[in-house]
């Protein structure tokens, strides 16, 4: 049975669009993402839709409000997780804030990057193949399935809305 675990993943943009914040997993040796540089998200929980996870998740990881937010797109992610968990994310923009971004969180050192860098970034291997989608400026969304196994995708596809 599918049963995927629901999640959210922001890219914030500096005000003039050329920047994103990321997270650089730093700080906990058992975690799955350590050494890589994510978009800000997490888990959703059972009360939210996709969007109050990731206003809830960038809050918590970030300390600040989002206020414009664009749905770029989805990614299914089956055998994604440490143990072969499968992950559903919706993928968002985030035009504008409020609030002083914080410097870090639990899980790592906050830091703007250019977009034009971030294929130089150590990245889950897939990443590359969306993250050009979350960017284009074509505003309809994308929907993508990505298979996962041994922390490695096998393929990749998608769709636009």
């Amino acid at each position: 049975m599918y049963r995927p675990i629901l999640a959210t993943l922001g890219f914030i943009l500096s005000a003039d669009e050329r920047r994103v914040l990321l997270v650089h997993r730093n700080r906990r040796p058992e975690d799955a993402h350590l050494g890589k540089y994510n978009g800000l998200g997490g888990k959703m929980e059972a009360e939210e839709d996709a969007l109050a996870c990731l206003k809830r998740e960038v809050k918590e990881e970030a300390g600040i409000d989002c206020l414009e937010t664009e749905l770029r797109g989805t990614v299914n992610w089956p055998g994604f997780g440490p143990a072969g968990e499968d992950w559903f994310g919706f993928i968002f923009l985030v035009r504008s804030y409020r609030g002083a971004v914080a410097a870090e969180n639990e899980e790592g050192d906050l830091y703007w990057k250019r977009i034009s860098e971030l294929s130089e970034l150590p990245m889950w291997e897939g990443d590359k193949y969306f993250l050009p989608l979350v960017f284009d400026g074509d505003p309809r969304p994308f929907h993508g399935h990505m298979t996962y196994k041994n922390g490695s995708p096998l393929g990749w596809n998608f769709s636009r809305g």
